[in-house]
């Protein structure tokens, strides 16, 4: 069965509006999309964030909230996950990744790898962080980086530290694809934590789609990774696709190159290649979008992942849209 979990927060990101994501993608028909494909779906949509106007300009209410929500995001994926469910994480900024990865440790420990296909690298830590706004930070926490940071960063980050636990990710079974815009302040990072694959739109542009999701898995298999989480940032598509984020960078996966990656990463799991641990998917905005078009955007990319495919026999499209 697949578990829904909403986190609809946004507080830790450049601009507000991804708290809205979770709706916006399941009014494009996420449910009824997967239940076509022959899964059964549990659609709890438990939150612990308001979905209102309100937005806190004190650093440690905003901190207050964003803890709350990893807190509960982690409780519910690892409920999932013991139940022998599959987690997908509606979004919310990419902060919220620190609450799901964090919840499928707890189950999988040092055996999980992560998929990052974004952008961004997201391995800021608060010191050379351009922003200081955490979205930029979730796998510089997950992965246990220390931190030079004084006063309320610091204080954040230990609060952090002990919402991951002590089964934090290990860099060798860490995969990026489709960065484009990485900070110095990350380059540097990504120095301190050995063992990592960082593929580019460029190598993404020598290897091909598939082949670099090849040699992803190659990377997870060779560290001994046994479950892979994938969490899929909107941004990874052009902004001509997936407009509707605060985080757009040019130069990112077309329509079709999403799919594929989508469909291709299907075959894997099915394969057993690793075993499925659960799906982020993050950073969809619908006050930055048009006509909603990057969250069925993100529908659609999710259908490709759980096994739609164009000749699809229990799912040959939506004709009335």
């Amino acid at each position: 069965m697949i578990q829904l979990v909403d986190a609809p927060f946004d507080l830790c990101g450049r601009r507000i509006g991804t708290r809205l994501g979770p709706v916006a993608i399941r009014l494009c028909g996420l449910v009824p999309g997967l239940m076509r494909l022959g899964y059964k779906v549990s659609d709890g949509t438990a939150t612990v964030d308001k979905l209102d106007s309100w937005t806190p300009a004190d650093n440690e209410e905003k901190f207050k909230r964003a803890n709350a929500v990893y807190v509960h995001t982690r409780d519910r994926v690892s409920e999932a996950i013991k139940k022998g469910d599959t987690p997908i994480v509606l979004g919310g900024d990419h902060s919220i990744a620190i609450g799901s990865i964090a919840g499928a440790l707890k189950l999988y420990k040092s055996e999980l790898a992560v998929l990052w296909i974004d952008a961004h690298v997201d391995i800021n830590t608060p010191e050379v962080s351009p922003s200081g706004n955490l979205h930029g930070m979730p796998l510089a926490a997950l992965a246990g980086l220390a931190t030079k940071s004084k006063g309320e960063m610091r204080v954040q980050w230990e609060r952090l530290d002990k919402i991951i636990g002590k089964n934090k990710l290990d860099p060798k079974k860490l995969a990026w694809l489709g960065l484009r815009d990485v900070d110095k302040g990350e380059v540097m990072n990504l120095k301190r934590v050995k063992g990592t694959l960082p593929l580019t739109m460029q190598d993404v542009d020598v290897l091909g789609a598939t082949g670099a999701l090849e040699k992803v898995f190659k990377h997870f298999q060779k560290a001994g990774a046994k479950a892979g989480w994938v969490s899929f940032d909107v941004d990874c598509l052009d902004p001509v696709f997936a407009p509707g984020t605060g985080t757009a960078v040019r130069g990112g996966f077309t329509f079709r190159e999403g799919h594929l990656i989508a469909e291709t990463l299907h075959t894997y799991f099915k394969k057993g290649l690793l075993k499925l641990a659960g799906l982020d998917i993050v950073e969809v905005n619908p006050l930055a979008d048009t006509n909603n078009e990057t969250a069925n955007v993100a529908m659609e990319w999710a259908l490709s992942f759980f096994g739609k495919t164009i000749l699809h026999p229990e799912d040959p499209g939506r004709t009335e849209r």
